[in-house]
């Protein structure tokens, strides 16, 4: 996929893929800076090694002045919303899946090489911390304020300190997109 496509992804899940136009874009671009820093980290995967430059630059601006500390080596999935765009925290090598919502005040880390892998339709909630190798599967729900240590199989809702499945749905509810 195409730097554009997914720009295009991302911008369909802050306005609806039916709102998809450049009018939006620049309305969402200029006036939400979660978005603003998702255009520049995608473009920070361009083919055009000036463009890729002007993101990078971009992108350790943007770590100073909105708190967001993602790489543009993150392997992130489209469909990429930042909630409150400020104050999220994400290793280099965290893996990320299409369509997941980060909210503020989350962090994705590791101290011993690998940080997680993200499945595809997961929100995680504020506060959230993510430690080290954990997988989390997709259609998942991560509530506020929790502390991921172990891995969250498909289709569940976890809560708490450390996060604990509190609901496991047996059968999958996907939107066929």
């Amino acid at each position: 996929m195409k730097v554009i496509e997914y720009i295009k992804k991302d911008l369909s899940r802050y306005v609806g893929p039916e709102n998809v136009n450049i009018r939006n874009f620049l309305r969402y671009y200029f006036f939400n800076s979660g978005f603003k820093f998702i255009v520049w980290l995608r473009l920070g995967r361009a083919n055009n090694s000036i463009l890729r430059a002007i993101a990078k630059i971009q992108n350790k601006r943007f770590k100073v002045k909105y708190s967001l500390d993602i790489p543009i080596e993150t392997t992130i999935g489209y469909g990429f919303y930042l909630g409150h765009g400020m104050s999220i925290v994400i290793n280099h090598t965290a893996i990320i899946g299409n369509n997941v919502n980060l909210s503020q005040f989350t962090t994705i880390g590791s101290n011993k090489g690998k940080a997680a892998t993200i499945g595809d339709n997961v929100y995680i909630g504020p506060s959230v911390c993510i430690v080290e190798d954990v997988v989390i599967g997709s259609y998942v729900k991560i509530g506020a304020g929790s502390v991921v240590t172990k891995d969250i199989p498909d289709n569940s809702v976890a809560v708490g300190v450390p996060a604990k499945v509190i609901k496991q749905n047996t059968v999958s509810v996907r939107n066929p997109a």
